[in-house]
């Protein structure tokens, strides 16, 4: 079980992209609200369709975003990393959960009580804004996504999901290294097809010199190149 840790030492608001321009004296006002909490890895932090409601922030380590079918299948939307903020939405509207969060690796995170994070985006403007700003991102996120599932053969779903892994891992010139890549069955539950359609795509992008194994990790040789031919099958 999670224990709570007291007030965080530093401030969690000005981890969250989102928020990190607030300024400085909101960014003091609102640090109060916030505890830190430790998850082990594999440890659910919200369940899905649960009555909790107070909004995390990752500190340290890495989470993921799941749905269970009730035959067991998992719906994987997304992973989570340091500065991701997640339980937003039922913080703002009172409904249960939308999804499960699980640890993947030892988590510090800090959150904060509905009520209370309510009340400070409805007494600080600027808060609200980087609120909204924030909950529109993640919309046009999930349109991305029903639009791929909708439209996109195979094989270039698997294309636009490397290429998410890829904005976000570390740049050298035209290079990034994804560190620790998803399994194959774990981008084949991202992109709604099987694991076989995985390993497939991923050898035909090796073969097409822009994957690169390095240990755990993958390498996209040309992260340019990889995001035009997203962009020539999606118009994007």
């Amino acid at each position: 079980m999670s224990q709570p840790r007291g007030p965080e030492p530093s401030n969690p608001i000005a981890a969250i992209p989102a928020f990190k321009h607030l300024p400085a004296e909101t960014l003091a006002k609102l640090q109060k609200h916030w505890t830190m909490r430790r998850f082990g890895a594999g440890e659910l932090i919200v369940n899905h369709l649960d009555a909790s409601n107070d909004v995390f922030l990752i500190i340290e380590g890495q989470a993921r975003v799941t749905i269970y079918s009730m035959g067991g299948k998992s719906v994987t939307f997304c992973d989570l990393g340091p500065g991701d903020m997640f339980g937003e939405v039922a913080a703002i509207d009172g409904a249960p959960r939308s999804a499960s969060v699980e640890a993947r690796t030892s988590c510090s995170v800090s959150s904060i009580p509905a009520a209370k994070f309510r009340a400070d985006v409805l007494s600080e403007p600027a808060v609200a804004q980087a609120l909204l700003l924030h909950l529109a991102t993640k919309v046009r996120e999930l349109t991305t996504r029903v639009y791929e599932f909708s439209v996109l053969p195979v094989g270039n779903r698997i294309d636009a999901e490397v290429l998410r892994l890829a904005k976000v891992a570390p740049r050298q010139g035209k290079s990034a290294r994804i560190p620790a890549i998803p399994t194959h069955a774990e981008i084949a539950n991202r992109t709604s097809t099987h694991r076989e359609a995985v390993t497939r795509e991923l050898n035909r992008l090796t073969r097409l010199g822009l994957l690169e194994r390095s240990g755990r990790g993958l390498v996209v040789k040309d992260v340019d190149r990889l995001a035009a031919m997203v962009h020539e099958a999606t118009g994007e």
